[in-house]
């Protein structure tokens, strides 16, 4: 699955551009704001159907259109996807795939998977569990196909039974079936993301072991509630605790993946390049895994790299990316400095395409500059 063409009109401080792309490594380099992140941005609303920055659709359409647009060519199999997004500064959105009509964020993301790299992935070690959530979840989205309605559904009891709670008196009948049915959602929710944590925790394992001083940092899973407790018999046990609280305290809602070293956690132990080392790792082994499960490989979206990474480990991340059958963007100031992590590597493909961002103008280095009207 590979991005083979990229369009934008009216979006961010692009000027309009229609670029082709290499489906291994694209160098995007130029000075800071000229627009490289926002070419990065652009890509992953192809996935999300949203901003990887903002939600803030507004300040993405430039100040003299009514609407930005966004298209792309996926690649399949042979087989090529046009997807594209028309968001107007009213709110409202179109979204097509393959010439029809698009409603689910979960359709673009399983056609188009991105990971991104940037100074915000710092928050895996820093941020709060949600942050955790939302990393193990990704994975447990592509892997687990049945997850994405089990965890809707258990989204909407919950929300059920917290409603209930919040009133002033609970008929015990009308809680019990909700609750029969938020364990039974529960339980599978752990199973599934337990399932694919063991494959994650298990290339990540093999990925920092390569590295002197990190051996003993490792992952742990937390389901949201004791492992040792009946999630239904935990329900009964708290509701009064619920009650006063007016929410459900425990349950999936509350799942964590904790990064450590020894039984403290990671951040707290770490330097700062020990830890752009583990948060890298985290990110590569859901991309193998993602692999190595599905037989196909996922984008990557890795933003300003030599402002997190030193040149060896420039090298060694591009070395791991090369594992993987995927598609690199990667950006920064300097090509050079971004060439060579790949050559350094002996990883640099011949298919690899060059782009200079400047004032928002995409030129491809050998070729015209592609700005042309959409």
């Amino acid at each position: 699955m590979t991005l083979r063409r990229l369009s934008a009109t009216s979006f961010r401080n692009l000027q309009a551009v229609d670029i082709e792309l290499s489906p291994q490594l694209n160098i995007i380099y130029g000075d800071n704001g000229s627009g490289k992140t926002s070419l990065l941005e652009s890509i992953s609303i192809l996935s999300l159907g949203r901003s990887f920055r903002s939600r803030k659709y507004k300040h993405m359409i430039q100040h003299e259109a009514e609407d930005y647009t966004v298209f792309g060519q996926v690649e399949c199999g042979g087989t090529a996807i046009p997807v594209g997004i028309n968001r107007h500064r009213n709110g409202q959105a179109v979204i097509k795939m393959g010439g029809k009509n698009c409603s689910s964020a979960a359709q673009l993301a399983e056609t188009l998977p991105i990971r991104i790299m940037n100074g915000h992935s710092f928050q895996l070690l820093e941020g709060g569990p949600v942050e955790r959530r939302k990393y193990i979840d990704w994975l447990v989205f592509h892997v687990e196909h049945e997850f994405y309605q089990a965890w809707r559904s258990y989204e909407k009891c919950l929300k059920q039974r917290n409603s209930l709670l919040r009133r002033d008196k609970i008929d015990p009948l009308l809680m019990a079936p909700w609750d029969r049915e938020i364990a039974l959602l529960a339980n599978r929710l752990d199973h599934f993301r337990h399932s694919s944590f063991r494959l994650l925790e298990t290339v990540f394992k093999q990925l920092i072991s390569e590295f002197e001083g990190l051996k003993g940092v490792r992952l742990s899973y937390y389901r949201g509630w004791d492992k040792d407790t009946d999630y239904s018999d935990l329900l009964l046990q708290h509701l009064d605790r619920d009650r006063e609280l007016g929410y459900t305290r425990q349950g999936p809602h509350r799942a964590d993946i904790r990064v450590l070293v020894e039984k403290q956690p990671a951040v707290e132990l770490l330097s700062r390049g020990q830890q752009k080392i583990v948060v890298s790792a985290l990110l590569i082994a859901q991309g193998m895994v993602f692999y190595e499960t599905r037989k196909r490989g996922c984008l990557y979206l890795i933003d300003d790299l030599p402002a997190e990474l030193d040149a060896r480990f420039r090298s060694q991340l591009a070395e791991w990316l090369s594992r993987m059958e995927t598609q690199i963007f990667v950006t920064g100031v300097e090509k050079n400095i971004l060439l060579d992590a790949w050559r350094t590597a002996g990883k640099l493909p011949d298919s690899h395409r060059v782009f200079h961002v400047k004032h928002g103008a995409i030129q491809q280095e050998g070729a015209e500059i592609n700005t042309v009207p959409l």
